[in-house]
């Protein structure tokens, strides 16, 4: 459909949406509750009703909830998934079966799932596409910003090398697969630099604290410095954070520790405002501006979240205050379907000035 007949922001919306989301995470799990939470603030600014389900982090249940969905005699306008442990796929394609259309959102297909459906609307007409971030690109950075820390410290072990662990959330999920990439990446690219491990712990801080305990236990048994930890999300580096502190070690001083949400001060992210960014695509095709025209694979370029930047957004996120954006303005312009800036430079700009604050 062409784009003369988008709805601009600010206008009127061609009907209300009906969305389902089916959330792959646990209830209080921070990143996937802010996906959620920015989703509905999306919606209240954009006419659009967005259910959640929350599958507790089981992925039978996900598959159930989905089903769920695309079996109702009343279905939604858009079913909004995250391929997380690949379990999105039979969904997918129950989904194409009731005429149901999806989204993709932080987690695509991979492998062999890949290569048997092709791109979304191929295979799957109704699997519109997909919104990622840019994983592999934060994954490096956040470790190149750990390495250059451990350099300037002079945080090298006796052998000379620096030393890191490397705490991924786990083997199969795209999103965790792209980060341990990007970590990869960056040490490849630095001889100096050595990670004695890469252990998994499944997203959480209680299993992250815990093998962060048995590499420091084991770096002081063979006389390693130990320089940093990368971990895969926030709550894995807080985990490990409490293992260093336990250990005697004072992060910041003697040991550094970088994770990927933004809730750290060495952090990187962004990402769960796919939330809020997946029901702007859906709005802007809803009403006649297709993001296809572009891609029908939306990838978002997370930030480093940093001291300089951290007061701009650290009071939304801590408070969770999504209603504050003004999801409306991320919208597409007329002629320009599918070309979007979701950057964190454009949201700090986007958000209303704190009561007191002058131009």
């Amino acid at each position: 459909m062409a784009c003369s007949i988008f709805a601009y922001a600010g206008g009127s919306l061609a009907k209300p949406l009906d969305i389902v989301f089916v959330n792959p995470g646990k209830t209080g799990e921070v990143y996937w509750d802010m996906v959620a939470q920015t989703m509905q603030a999306a919606g209240r600014r954009l006419d659009a009703h967005v259910e959640v389900l929350t599958s507790q982090r089981n992925y039978r249940t996900m598959q159930e909830l989905g089903f769920g969905v695309v079996a109702r005699p009343d279905k939604p306008d858009f079913l909004i998934l995250s391929n997380e442990e690949s379990a999105a796929v039979p969904i997918l394609e129950a989904a194409e079966a009731a005429g149901v259309k999806t989204l993709l959102l932080s987690n695509t297909l991979i492998g062999e799932d890949a290569a048997r459906l092709g791109p979304p609307r191929e295979k799957l007409k109704t699997w519109l596409g997909d919104i990622t971030t840019d994983l592999q690109t934060a994954g490096a950075r956040m470790a190149n910003a750990l390495i250059g820390v451990a350099r300037a410290e002079k945080s090298q072990s006796p052998d000379g090398k620096i030393h890191i662990l490397g705490i991924g959330g786990d083997e199969i999920t795209p999103a965790s697969i792209a980060r341990n990439a990007g970590l990869k990446l960056a040490v490849d690219a630095a001889p100096d630099v050595v990670v004695d491990r890469l252990l998994f712990a499944n997203w959480t801080q209680s299993e992250a604290e815990q093998v962060t305990a048995n590499y420091l236990g084991w770096a002081s048994r063979k006389g390693i410095r130990p320089a940093g930890i990368w971990a895969g999300n926030d709550p894995m580096a807080l985990g490990a954070l409490r293992a260093a502190i336990a250990a005697g070690l004072v992060p910041g001083r003697n040991i550094q520790v970088v994770g990927l949400n933004c809730r750290l001060l060495l952090t990187d992210g962004g990402h769960f405002l796919l939330g809020g960014w997946s029901i702007v695509l859906l709005r802007d095709y809803a009403d006649g501006c297709d993001f296809a025209a572009v891609s029908p694979r939306v990838e978002v370029k997370t930030s480093a979240i940093t001291r300089d930047n951290l007061a701009s957004v650290g009071d939304l996120i801590r408070t969770r205050a999504f209603d504050r954006i003004d999801f409306a303005r991320f919208r597409a312009k007329a002629g320009r379907c599918g070309q979007f800036d979701f950057s964190l430079d454009a949201l700090i700009s986007s958000l209303p000035l704190p009561e007191g604050v002058a131009d």
